[in-house]
């Protein structure tokens, strides 16, 4: 496949990431239900994103190239009309068999997309490329590690596809088919393993600082047994314990990884930092996810009524939102852009009121301030708004650029 065809590709997903990001903070503030916001932020904003720029990383990482043009577009169309037409089911407009459908298309887009990464990596897997410079040799041990688990995501991303179609069809499942199962596999063991693996890759390169050998060692496992302990046991009990624990563990750990290359760079470029409140984000919502884990099992005092609203908010926004536009603004830099509103200073404005939307929205919810929570959903609108036109004809104007 050509570079160029490649990035075009890319970009497209990323645009569609972006239209996703306003829909879904649309819908939080004028109160759509939790199903469907979930479907709009995880099938629809996080996973665009992240399909785009795997098409892009995952072969570089092994010293390669996708070898297929054709899938990108095909999955371009089934990952967007899966999400839009599992939105409609989840809003109890459709009947049962607009999410059957729905999870088909899906299915099927994600088939193509694991597949065509698949067979482009089959022989540099098997040789141990990592891709690594001749100039970064200090950064190949991590990126031989990371590379171990680069695949695991996508097996994660595979079953919970698998159970989403099997709940509406005559398919075996794996699981009971119960939603909130479905979506902890691809949300922790697909995007948050993918952002954790490419992220102690990605990292350093943007600020020129190499990761902790020691504590990649421990996030990258604890992030890989955790969804799967955590998917099988959610509800209660001692699986639900360990999963927690395990998640807990790699947050923390990619947290202060994070930031000791933070704090030992003398780069600061607009993205670094809303990585950094991204990662802090992420630590908050774990704990409050170990904790309703340990409440499960130990009965310790109830937590108030918005707390798994709260830890929604806090990995879904906060965690995979931040990270997400913080390495988007990295890869492409807003300065880049020729058009008014095109800068450091309007990205960051985007950071801040995503961050301040997510500081309100929490608090208002575990307070149970309704007032404040609205509020906070309504400044988020407003940072997703700013980045979608920010992202949108930065892209745009990119594609331009390159068009013969």
């Amino acid at each position: 496949m050509t570079g160029a065809s490649r990035s075009r590709w890319s970009r497209r997903f990323i645009i569609a990431s972006a239209v996703f990001f306003v829909c879904w903070r649309l819908g939080a503030t004028v109160g759509i239900t939790h199903r469907v916001e979930v479907i709009l932020a995880l099938f629809g904003f996080v996973s665009h994103v992240v399909f785009g720029m795997a098409y892009l990383l995952v072969p570089s990482y092994f010293g390669t190239t996708l070898s297929t043009d054709t899938i990108p577009p095909v999955h371009f169309v089934a990952a967007t009309l899966g999400t839009v037409l599992l939105a409609f089911s989840a809003g109890s407009v459709g009947p049962t068999f607009v999410e059957t459908l729905g999870a088909l298309v899906w299915g099927s887009g994600v088939a193509a997309f694991v597949a065509a990464l698949s067979w482009s990596v089959r022989n540099e897997v098997r040789r141990g490329e990592t891709g690594t410079s001749s100039h970064r040799e200090s950064y190949e041990w991590v990126d031989k590690y990371a590379n171990r688990y680069l695949i695991i995501p996508f097996a994660y991303l595979a079953v919970g596809s698998y159970e989403l179609l099997a709940r509406t069809t005559i398919l075996p499942g794996l699981t009971d088919g119960y939603f909130p199962r479905i979506t902890h596999l691809i949300a922790a063991g697909f995007a948050v393993l993918l952002v954790f693996t490419l992220g102690v890759r990605l990292s350093p390169r943007f600020l020129g600082v190499p990761v902790s050998k020691k504590l990649a060692a421990v996030v990258l496992p604890a992030g890989a047994v955790g969804p799967v302990f955590v998917a099988a046991g959610l509800g209660g009990g001692p699986l639900f314990v360990a999963g927690a624990v395990s998640e807990a563990i790699a947050f923390v750990g990619f947290a202060a990884l994070y930031l000791s290359v933070f704090s030992r760079s003398d780069r600061r470029r607009v993205g670094t930092e809303s990585v950094l409140a991204g990662v802090i984000a992420g630590v908050v919502g774990v704990a409050i996810g170990l904790t309703m884990a340990l409440w499960s099992v130990l009965e310790i005092p109830a937590l108030p009524p918005g707390t798994l609203a709260a830890h929604r908010q806090l990995n879904l926004l906060g965690f995979l939102g931040l990270v997400i536009v913080g390495f988007t603004f990295l890869f492409y830099p807003p300065s880049a852009g020729r058009f008014r509103g095109a800068s450091e200073r309007t990205a960051q404005l985007i950071i801040a009121a995503l961050l301040a939307g997510l500081v309100l929205s929490v608090l208002g919810r575990i307070a149970g301030m309704s007032l404040v929570s609205a509020l906070g959903d309504g400044v988020a609108l407003l940072g997703s708004l700013g980045y979608g036109y920010l992202l949108v004809r930065l892209l745009i104007e990119i594609g331009a650029r390159r068009t013969p």
